[in-house]
Parts: structure tokens; C-alpha cells; sequence
């Protein structure tokens, strides 16, 4: 499960391997759900498609309770931020604790927290005590879980899988996340008009049940655990100084972070569109948001296919994402817009699969927990810094301009990181039939992306 031992792997070294750093093992490539012939992945992935309809679902449903009882957007937005600030808060000692604790036990309790979250929100919603405080308290409360859950569930997946097969099972994860996506809006558009929000809350509460089944009903002489780091000093800066020595690793993170921040805020966007350009209702808006998911859910699959994770798709991916974003904010007219958020969707999830797979694959075991979170930071934990800048420059300027200042500053970013990787690399750019890419410089003897 390490991408070397020794000098190999020591931070500050780029890997002398070419596909060390930068590539997944292609035993799983061509087969597109490889990974669901391990029978404790099966258990953990069906698991997560009921749990992920579930959270889908509490998250349209605390939306709208919200917006029910304040008729305020941003006591939406406040509950929005109030979800993701832990983990820009605390994310990375979310990191030291997945490495320290047993990936399992660690899952299996915080799943019980989210499902008693749920409960607890749908307890007071049935009651009709409910209050816009609990639900802050509540998303603030599914924030702090997130933190430790989220670095132990996505650096559960090699324990599970091992190491070949990790970049068709971060893909199927995306493709789960994605479905779930699709199915629980629908469900808890219907189960809002039909019996209301405490409902939504409720059957997200019980959907946990599914997850800690699975982890429960696992064999664990089958899975490849890590062994736990003990308690010591200066763990969290150790993360630190091992991204920071590492150029397969941070420039990847920098990467999803710009995306993350500046490129992933389709709430803002697609709301000022339906409302200022198209002119439409809630249920144009709710089509914008299945295109992309629909999207996404294709994005996945073509990486759970692909079955490897290189920097050169991670960038061109990033490219043509903030191309495509750039394009679609000055597409004149409605059906061309609603096609174009397709790609958008495929290109995007492109960008997170591929840096998530690649950087696992890039890190060694015993700091996976700690880059993971550092990872899930940037990528998420920007949303409360980038979103009220966009959000500002969408009201000021309008819809196209807001969604086209976010793809500018992406394709900036997508641009200045392929030239560094690159130089790096010690890769220049050749102009064929093909069309553009890298090839060595001169004949290397250490390198760091794959081209071939």
C-alpha cells in the first residue's frame, strides 16, 4: 500500500518511478466495477447509496425548513456555512485522529452520531417544537462529525480494497454519491409536499442503519488495515511538512482547492440564472442541478473505467472544466445552457475523482488519514471563503459575470499548476497530430508525471 520504503518515500523526494506518484495499477482498468467483487466493499458501498439518498434528502429538507421559518435566503446560507466551517476549522485534527484510531471503529461511530443528528432534527420538527437555532445547531453538529468521518471513510477504502484497486473504488464512491444525488431530492421534494420536513429528517436518521450494518457484517481478516499511529507530539505539523515536501501531493491539493472555492459554486450561479436570465421557477432549477448531477454520475464511471489516476488527466480535466464554465456564462440562449451543464459535471467530478485516487495513491499509509484531511479542507472547506466573494460579485455584476469570474480564476490556477508540474517533471509541451502534450525535456532519470 506504499508508494515506496526508504529514501523512496521520504518527504522531499520525487518518486524515480513513473507510475509511483501518479498512477493507480491498471489491474483494474476495463473493468468498471472491479472493486464490487470484494465482498466488504459491496457491504461498505451499499451501505453508502442508502445513507447518501438520506443526507441528500435532510439536506433539501433543512433548506427548506429553514427558508420556512425565517423566509430569509441567508438564514440558508448561514446554515450552509454553519455545515462546512468545522471543517475548515478543525479538518486537519480530524486527519491526526483517523491515523491514530482504527479506520472502522472510527466509521462505525460516527455514522451512529450522524444517524442520532436526523432523529433528533426529526423529533423536534414531528413536535412542531422545532426552531431555526436547532437546525443550525444540528447542520454545526453534522459539521464537527464530518470532520474525523470523512478522512476515515475515504482512507477506509484502501483497507478495504488494497492497494490496486483504489482508483476504481474512489470513482464507484463519486458514481454512489452522484445516484444518491439524483434519487434523494426527488424523494424529498415528494415526502415535503406530501407530510413535511420532519419526515425527511426521520428516514435520513434511519438510512445509517444501512452503513453500520455493513461495517458490522465485515470480515475483517479480509481487509488490509493500517497499523493505527500511537498519540505523540507534532503529528499534525509532521502532515504538514510531509504534503509541503512532496510536489504529487500538493500541487494536486492546490489544484482542488481553487476548483473547490472558486469553481464548484453552482447554488449561486444556477439560482441568479433561473431567477435574473431565464426567469424560470423552482423547477427549472431543480433541472440545472439534475443535469450536473447526471453528469457527475457519468464523470465517475468513466474513472471507475479508466482504473488509473495520472496528473496529466487531473489538469486537463481542470482545463476543460474552467473552459466549459466559462463558456456556458455567456451562452445566449436556455437549452444550449441546460446542455452545456453535462460536461460540466463529467469534467468536475474528472477533477476531484482523479486528485483524490492520485493522492492516496501518492501518500504512504501511516499519513494517509492526515493528507486526506488536509485534502478534504481545501476542497470543501473553502466554500465558506469563496461563495460570499462570488456571491457578491453575482449580485453586483449578474449571473454571467459571476459564474464567469469563478472560471477565469480556475483556468488561471488549472494553467499556472500544469506549468509548474511540468518544470517539475522536467516535461515540455510538444504540439502534434494528436494534439498538445507533454514528453520529456531530455531523457529523464527521475520524473514526475506519467505521459505515456
Amino acid at each position: 500500500m506504499s508508494t515506496g520504503t526508504g529514501a523512496d518515500s521520504a518527504p522531499g523526494h520525487i518518486s524515480t518511478t513513473p507510475t509511483a506518484a501518479c498512477t493507480a495499477a491498471p489491474a483494474g482498468k476495463g473493468s468498471m466495477f472491479s472493486s464490487l467483487r470484494i465482498r466488504n466493499y459491496r457491504l461498505f458501498a451499499t451501505g453508502q447509496v442508502v445513507s447518501n439518498t438520506g443526507t441528500w434528502m435532510q439536506r433539501i429538507a433543512q433548506d427548506w425548513l429553514v427558508l420556512s421559518l425565517t423566509g430569509s435566503a441567508s438564514a440558508v446560507g448561514i446554515t450552509i456555512a454553519l455545515q462546512f466551517l468545522p471543517m475548515l476549522m478543525f479538518g486537519l485534527y480530524g486527519g491526526v485522529l483517523a491515523d491514530r484510531l482504527p479506520k472502522r471503529q472510527l466509521l462505525l461511530a460516527t455514522q451512529s452520531a450522524m444517524g442520532l443528528t436526523g432523529i433528533a432534527l426529526a423529533v423536534l420538527t414531528l413536535a412542531g417544537h422545532v426552531q431555526v437555532w436547532h437546525v443550525y445547531v444540528a447542520a454545526f453538529a453534522i459539521g464537527l462529525v464530518t470532520v474525523v468521518d470523512n478522512p476515515a471513510r475515504q482512507t477506509f477504502v484502501s483497507e478495504m480494497v488494497g492497494k490496486d484497486q483504489v482508483a476504481n473504488a474512489v470513482s464507484l464512491n463519486s458514481a454512489n454519491f452522484q445516484s444518491a444525488r439524483l434519487v434523494g431530492p426527488a424523494v424529498a421534494g415528494v415526502l415535503i409536499t406530501a407530510v413535511g420536513s420532519g419526515w425527511a429528517f426521520l428516514l435520513n436518521g434511519l438510512s445509517f442503519a444501512a452503513p453500520i450494518a455493513g461495517l458490522l457484517l465485515m470480515r475483517t481478516h479480509e481487509l488490509h488495515p493500517v497499523e493505527p499511529r500511537p498519540r505523540a507530539k507534532g503529528q499534525l505539523r509532521e502532515g504538514l511538512r510531509y504534503v509541503a515536501g512532496r510536489p504529487e501531493l500538493i500541487w494536486p491539493i492546490v489544484l482542488v482547492g481553487f476548483i473547490g472555492t472558486f469553481g464548484f459554486n453552482f447554488p449561486i450561479w444556477l439560482s441568479a440564472y433561473v431567477s435574473d436570465v431565464f426567469h424560470g421557477d423552482a423547477g427549472t432549477y431543480g433541472l440545472f442541478n439534475t443535469l450536473i448531477a447526471a453528469g457527475s454520475l457519468v464523470g465517475a464511471l468513466l474513472a471507475a473505467r479508466r482504473g488509473q489516476s495520472r496528473l496529466r488527466v487531473l489538469v486537463a480535466a481542470a482545463v476543460l472544466f474552467s473552459v466549459l464554465l466559462l463558456v456556458t456564462a455567456f451562452a445566449p440562449g436556455f437549452w444550449l445552457f441546460a446542455a452545456l451543464l453535462v460536461p460540466i459535471g463529467i469534467f468536475g467530478l474528472t477533477v476531484n475523482v482523479t486528485a483524490n485516487s492520485s493522492v492516496q495513491m501518492a501518500t504512504d499509509p501511516e499519513m494517509r488519514g492526515r493528507v486526506m484531511a488536509l485534502f478534504m479542507m481545501v476542497f470543501t472547506g473553502g466554500t465558506p471563503l469563496g461563495a460570499p466573494l462570488l456571491g457578491w460579485i453575482t449580485d453586483t455584476y449578474g449571473a454571467r459575470i459571476g459564474m464567469a469570474s469563478g472560471a477565469v480564476i480556475s483556468l488561471a490556477a488549472s494553467v499556472a499548476i500544469a506549468v509548474v508540474l511540468a518544470r517539475v517533471g522536467n516535461l515540455r509541451l510538444r504540439v502534434n497530430r494528436h494534439g498538445l502534450t507533454f514528453v520529456p525535456a531530455v531523457p529523464p532519470r527521475r520524473e514526475l508525471v506519467t505521459v505515456a
